[in-house]
């Protein structure tokens, strides 16, 4: 399980190590460009029931943190379906439920 920092919380929001390495570079890719937008997602089990979304921007302090050492093989298409909602006017949505494929939710 992965964890990502956002802005000066303590507090990460994790997600399995395959779906972070792909939102990982479709942040990394809109960032480097300048590029804002929002990424949401449907609180998993264990949680208060729910969803969250935050604004992401190049002036917000983000930190990936992976629970396993070896890098995850990346999956083009997924990163193509990723990438497509991230662009989108609803902005990246993702099932941080999922564990074997991953793919957008519907706005």
């Amino acid at each position: 399980m992965g964890s990502l920092f956002y802005g000066s919380s303590a507090d990460p929001i994790q997600m399995p190590d395959r779906v972070l390495a792909h939102v990982k570079v479709v942040i990394a890719t809109k960032l480097r460009r300048g590029e804002s937008f929002t990424l949401s997602w449907r609180h998993p089990e264990g949680e208060a029931v729910g969803r969250s979304t935050i604004w992401l921007q190049p002036s917000i302090p983000l930190r990936f943190v992976f629970g396993d050492s070896e890098p995850e093989m990346l999956d083009p298409s997924l990163l193509q379906l990723y990438a497509n909602s991230a662009n989108s006017s609803g902005g990246l949505t993702v099932d941080i439920g999922a564990t074997e494929r991953s793919t957008p939710l519907p706005a």
